[in-house]
């Protein structure tokens, strides 16, 4: 028997199985090795940018700046970003009560106190001006134009006002965007929830191009696009990260240019071609943070879903200390009479409510594939009554489907989740 990690809240599980003919292996991303110095690295790419002057010559001269970091729910590393940007601001002039961090919390709820301390520091949470976007709060937006066709495109006035614009985060892959970062940290990270019914509409969830790691022809990335160009962005901070949440590339600069050459670096390591379909996989949500609810789950569902047969299995192991998420999204399950039921509901808009989009990517999954749960954040009882298949051992679970598919089927582990996307050629 062997013996493989899979990423599980902040500890992880040990996991035995056997190698049976046909499996495929432990599936990671391709190493790229962290940076022996990222801080200098960090320092050195403020100062030499891609396709954009030094952030402290772009700085000289403005009134003011906002600076925007992603929420609690990213393994952004703020405490690194955030100290090297501030002091290039300030070597350009700009005083601490000039300087806002605004929190990019998309629909998410705010991150506040400890929680916000530990998100940017607990000095720079003592000295500068920390706001939390808030999606539903209509006096914070301002309308900026229309995007798609129409779509009125509202974002954070707190942003808009701003007379320096600086959006950080990190570059992974996608399941709508087709990559994080860049355009992302505004729509959805500082849009208005008017603005997000559109852009987690049904239509948009289900349009084949909104899919992980493809920009071309994806209408959640152009639209993403359109609406950075009407808010304005000045600079853009991102990094990548190693599977162990190490930095291991910083793209700074023009917030196209420098996000695109991000993308470029990150997808020789992200993305894996299968020649044929698994029977079933075991994966995971990639662990801490993104493991939180059933809400970011969705994520590691659709990672592999693409190398998944029609009618194989999907064993997710993901720790959901918050449960379901927000009041919003287990309400939207209320609704989950069936996966083919509540998607073809979705889809005639007999209902709207805040955060369905992932419960319309999850049963879009559950359509093709059955998908099993290891978690310890929702009772089994609920999940088999919305649908889902509790996992108590998951040893116990791998040789059930085993016995199911035979001990020739295909099939792989997936210790790091969504941090490793699987295709079929």
């Amino acid at each position: 028997m062997k013996q493989v990690k899979l990423k599980y809240g902040t500890d992880g599980i040990l996991m035995k199985f056997p190698e049976t003919p046909n499996f495929q292996g432990v599936l990671y991303p391709d190493a790229s090795a962290p940076l022996a110095d990222p801080q200098t690295a960090l320092r050195d790419s403020l100062a030499n940018p891609i396709a954009s002057p030094a952030l402290r010559e772009l700085t000289r001269g403005r009134q003011d700046a906002v600076i925007v970091i992603s929420d609690i729910t990213r393994p952004v590393p703020n405490q690194l970003l955030l100290p090297e940007i501030i002091g290039e601001l300030a070597e350009a002039g700009l005083s601490a009560d000039k300087i806002t961090i605004l929190v990019a919390t998309g629909i998410h709820r705010p991150n506040e106190g400890a929680e916000l301390e530990r998100l940017v520091g607990k000095e720079i949470a003592g000295r500068y001006r920390v706001i939390n976007h808030l999606s539903q709060q209509q006096d914070d937006m301002e309308l900026v134009g229309h995007i798609a066709g129409g779509v009125p495109a509202y974002v954070n006035k707190h942003y808009l006002h701003a007379d320096l614009k600086i959006l950080t985060g990190f570059i992974e892959p996608h399941m709508w965007a087709g990559f994080s970062g860049g355009r992302k940290s505004i729509l959805p990270g500082i849009s208005s929830a008017q603005t997000l019914q559109f852009m987690h509409g049904p239509e948009m969830v289900a349009h084949p191009k909104t899919a992980y790691g493809v920009l071309e022809g994806n209408p959640f990335h152009e639209a993403g696009l359109e609406i950075m160009a009407k808010a304005g962005a000045d600079f853009i901070v991102n990094v990548t990260l190693d599977t162990d949440k190490q930095v291991t590339g910083v793209f700074s600069g023009d917030p196209v240019k420098a996000h695109l050459e991000g993308v470029e670096f990150l997808s020789r390591h992200c993305i894996k071609t299968l020649d044929q379909p698994l029977d079933f996989v075991i994966t995971t949500n990639a662990g801490a943070p993104l493991d939180c609810n059933l809400y970011q789950t969705a994520k590691g569902l659709s990672g592999v879903a693409g190398a998944t047969k029609k009618g194989g299995v999907i064993l997710i192991a993901s720790q959901c200390p918050e449960g379901f998420g927000s009041a919003e999204y287990r309400q939207v399950f209320n609704y989950a009479t069936s996966p083919e039921a509540f998607v073809e509901q979705l889809m005639n808009k007999d209902f709207f409510i805040l955060d369905q989009w992932c419960a319309q990517e999850t049963y879009q999954v559950r359509l093709k594939n059955e998908i099993w749960i290891h978690t310890d954040g929702i009772d089994p009882a609920t999940l088999q009554q919305f649908h889902f298949q509790p996992v108590a051992d998951l040893e116990a679970a791998l040789a059930r489907l085993l016995e199911r598919f035979g001990q020739h089927a295909r099939w792989a582990i997936v210790p790091d989740g969504p941090l490793l996307i699987l295709r079929v050629a």
